[in-house]
């Protein structure tokens, strides 16, 4: 463990974001239910804090992943609510053909794609995660990778996905480099990633550890225009951009779901997701070179 950061802080600065985002327009009643709020959080009198308000500890992305495949699949997410309708209407568009699902976790979407007829190879750097993609999607392919490594030839697919990872990259350029070079000329990619206006705002990776304690996978922050960049220094074009935004859904039992009214009103409108596709322009100058 890196870092880690406590609960109460946490719920205190999602307080003070719902005031920051509603002063000018909220009623009365709205104002003084934060500033009570406020005042059982600082003084510890009248609010019990989940997980007993200890330590959120940071765990790298392999430990943490590995302690979440067990629970991953069972919890509802507004992030995945609001993007895999954007991301599988992507998919409809075919064409159908081998497709990679990088970073695949759980196998979420590489069974979208082999519900579409793609031929799915799905890689990921757990190999807990790695295990219940393979049950889920037995029709699929699995191989263990990591996102700036990819065990793929180069130019082998037609499409390649990636769903919510790249945010744990600090420099998101070399993860879009390994996608574009896996990808056939005239092939796609499409990337989903949280958004950086929500992890700016302390939208880390929150999940229970175990039995008991939570902890949290860092998200770095990436803007538009370093995705814009990385698609360029790839040799990509870009055909849509979407940013859907927070849908009401809090994540169940965590300190969000304590100060539901507060969270809402500090999510409200926010952009949870950026979801990209690209295409690989036919005719790239390695082809031309041919």
């Amino acid at each position: 463990m890196d870092r880690e950061f406590r609960v109460r802080e946490l719920m205190l600065g999602i307080e003070g974001l719902a005031l920051l985002r509603h002063a000018l327009d909220a009623d009365e009643d709205f104002l003084k239910a934060r500033l009570a709020e406020i005042t059982a959080l600082v003084s510890g009198e009248g609010m019990s804090l989940p997980d007993g308000g200890t330590a959120v500890g940071e765990l790298d992305t392999a430990a943490g992943y590995a302690s979440w495949a067990a629970r991953y699949d069972s919890l509802p997410s507004a992030y995945i609510e609001v993007e895999e309708p954007l991301v599988h209407g992507l998919l409809d568009r075919g064409p159908v053909g081998t497709a990679l699902d990088a970073a695949c976790g759980t196998g979420r979407q590489s069974a979208a794609l082999a519900a579409r007829g793609y031929h799915t190879i799905g890689v990921d750097q757990s190999p807990e995660m790695l295990a219940r993609a393979a049950d889920k999607v037995p029709g699929a392919e699995f191989r263990r990778g990591r996102l700036e490594s990819l065990p793929l030839d180069d130019e082998s697919v037609d499409l390649a996905l990636c769903s919510l990872a790249l945010t744990h990259l600090p420099d998101v350029s070399r993860g879009i480099a390994e996608l574009a070079r896996v990808v056939r000329p005239g092939g796609r990619i499409i990337v989903s990633d949280l958004h950086p206006f929500v992890i700016a705002l302390q939208g880390q990776c929150v999940f229970v550890d175990g039995s008991e304690r939570l902890a949290f996978v860092r998200n770095h922050v990436h803007l538009p225009s370093s995705y814009l960049d990385g698609f360029r220094a790839a040799g990509l074009t870009v055909r849509e951009c979407r940013e859907p935004v927070f849908n009401g859904r809090l994540a169940p039992g965590g300190y969000e779901e304590a100060i539901a009214d507060a969270a809402r009103a500090a999510w409200d409108g926010m952009p949870l997701v950026v979801v990209w596709d690209v295409e690989k322009p036919a005719g790239t100058d390695r082809e031309r070179a041919v």
